[in-house]
């Protein structure tokens, strides 16, 4: 039996394989892409199956073939990219997702992890945001993942299928690649930890919520591994930390007191990153699996410049 994940080559799911690796499970990377960069210290020891997830005859195919007994869902076309191509979008998120659902039941999966964002939420909502708070994205990305919620929660009333959700802020970490809306958030640490200039599409006071990746692979396994009986929902919100473009950029000239970082703001990805929460609620989360964030601005960003100079090999390609 082995664990899937989906968008397996991309920036978490390569973090989240070598944590499962670790830990001793057998690895299948399912993405529609052949490669990535970002595997080459764990490229041998995981199966890397090319495929699309808007395929129902795909996914079908991967979770029959190497009995996967749980899935970790991470594939998506990310918020800039989903606003150039929502036809694609909708195909990829929200397709996906049923396909992704449809295989467990009929393969009896034992447990589905998905990633879902605060993306879902939109203008007009409070500061502080939680699982009861209203969701009414404005992005094509935000929309097919409230709609990929709601077909998991389905899934779970009618059919039984172990559908667990995350609600995550703007993961960072070294790695990440420019799409997305939230992309500046990760390339005002790593460009600038590579020696490069960085201009970044938002404004200086424009706050975000974000967390890192090793928060974000500890969180995903942590709710993976919970015994079904502690929780009293099926999608959970997830929080880290809050910054503005400035004070993201402070921290790395601590760090980095040479880094070149210019604001050149777009105002429709401004406008984007605007609408989402600034202040995440995840006392339930908390409560009820042991949800705690570790890593705050400081501690992520001196993390992640150790990491990209240690490894210009992998991350230099950001």
């Amino acid at each position: 039996m082995a664990k899937l994940i989906t968008g397996g080559l991309g920036f978490i799911g390569v973090y989240l394989a070598r944590a499962l690796l670790e830990k001793g499970e057998d690895v299948v990377l399912f993405d529609i892409v052949p490669t990535s960069h970002l595997i080459q210290d764990i490229k041998d020891k995981v199966k890397i199956v090319q495929g699309d997830l808007a395929s129902w005859a795909e996914v079908l195919e991967v979770v029959k073939q190497y009995k996967i007994d749980g899935i970790y869902h991470t594939g998506a076309l990310l918020s800039a990219s989903a606003e150039e191509k929502p036809i694609t979008a909708y195909q990829v998120n929200a397709g996906g997702t049923f396909n992704i659902l449809e295989a467990a039941r009929l393969f009896n999966v034992k447990r589905i992890i998905y990633l879902s964002t605060i993306a879902t939420f939109g203008l007009g909502i409070p500061d502080t945001v939680n699982e009861d708070t209203i969701q009414m994205p404005i992005s094509m990305y935000g929309v097919t993942k409230v709609f990929s919620e709601r077909l998991g929660e389905y899934y779970y009333r009618k059919f039984g299928v172990d559908f667990r959700g995350v609600r995550l802020p703007s993961v960072i970490g070294p790695g990440r690649g420019a799409g997305g809306a939230s992309a500046y958030s990760t390339l005002m640490i790593s460009e600038p930890a590579l020696g490069r200039p960085y201009k970044v599409f938002v404004n200086e006071n424009t706050h975000i919520a974000l967390i890192y990746i090793k928060d974000t692979v500890d969180c995903l396994i942590r709710l993976y591994e919970v015994d079904n009986a502690q929780l009293k929902r099926r999608v959970y919100c997830v929080g880290g930390f809050i910054a503005t473009a400035k004070q993201i950029a402070d921290s790395v000239k601590k760090v980095l007191p040479n880094a070149d970082i210019c604001f050149t703001p777009d105002p429709e990805l401004d406008q984007i990153v605007r609408s989402w929460p600034r202040n995440i609620d995840d006392s339930r989360a908390e409560k009820e699996w042991g949800w705690k964030t570790k890593f705050l601005l400081d501690e992520t960003v001196r993390d992640f410049v150790k990491e990209v100079q240690a490894h210009p090999e992998i991350y230099g390609g950001s």
